[in-house]
């Protein structure tokens, strides 16, 4: 149940790579999406790296079960990790054009879920429509929305 947790929240925007908006930079998950988030977006060669932290009560991001990953941006897995430990499971994003990007996690090879996220014109908000029926039909699809910082 938990790497499920883990994929839900890698998802909400792993597939952010809007190149022409630039995607670099701390977005906050919207509310009344639930957990509180923050991801913060940053260039390392080949790619990016995308790091996630839960938001405690006072706002602020909490220092435990830190989700990082570094993707090249091209449809090839890469692992996942929570406080700098592997959690078994894969991320796979390919950038569709300058705005959109889709993105598959993967648990030791099986299908979890879908992403497919766009950033707005303005570069401001951004738009993650995820799916989970593949491995769990009554989690249904969930769309999600992150606001720049």
């Amino acid at each position: 149940m938990k790497r499920i947790a883990i994929a839900a929240l890698c998802l909400l925007t792993i597939s952010s790579g809007a190149w022409a908006q630039s995607p670099f930079g701390t977005w906050l998950k919207r509310a009344p999406s639930t957990p509180p988030m923050m991801m913060i977006i940053e260039w390392v060669a080949p790619g990016i790296k995308i790091t996630y932290r839960m938001l405690g009560p006072d706002g602020n991001p909490m220092n435990h079960n830190v989700i990082t990953v570094v993707t090249a941006l091209d449809g090839k897995e890469a692992p996942m990790m929570m406080d700098g430990k592997a959690t078994g499971q894969t991320l796979a994003t390919q950038l569709l054009d300058a705005n959109r990007a889709s993105s598959v996690i993967r648990l030791e090879g099986k299908e979890l879920a879908t992403s497919n996220s766009e950033i707005s014109p303005d570069g401001k908000t951004m738009k993650v429509e995820n799916d989970f029926t593949v491995s769990d039909p009554s989690a249904g699809k969930q769309t999600e929305y992150w606001d720049r910082r």
